[in-house]
């Protein structure tokens, strides 16, 4: 059975930080592209950052320079380390994990964690 298991959300004041984290199980984690999404009220959802079983990672312009992506094999979970945070970035933020094997795709989302930056 597939787990992803989102944590580290909550309340945060803007230009704060939080460390959000997804902990995988049932994957072969070191072969998934890992991405993490989000969904504010009344939007769609939209990728925020993603980093391959390489370790290359792509960010969404909107996150650049403020937030980083990693991954620790070892540990099957991947993180999302947000710095000065806007207003903006609130939303519920998605894990989401994704592979092509042998022509079959898998792609899997975890239950969501809700970020919220407010004074």
């Amino acid at each position: 059975q597939v787990q992803l298991v989102e944590s580290g959300g909550g309340l945060v004041q803007p230009g704060g930080s939080l460390r959000l984290s997804c902990a995988t199980s049932g994957v072969i984690f070191s072969i998934y592209v890992m991405g993490w999404y989000r969904q504010a009220p009344g939007s769609q959802r939209e990728l925020v950052a993603a980093i391959t079983s390489g370790g290359s990672a792509n960010y969404a312009d909107s996150v650049k320079g403020r937030f980083t992506i990693s991954r620790d094999n070892a540990k099957n979970t991947v993180y999302l380390q947000m710095n000065s945070l806007k207003p903006e970035d609130t939303a519920v933020y998605y894990c989401n994990a994704n592979a092509v094997v042998y022509g079959r795709g898998y792609d899997y989302w975890g239950q969501g964690t809700q970020v919220t930056v407010s004074s």
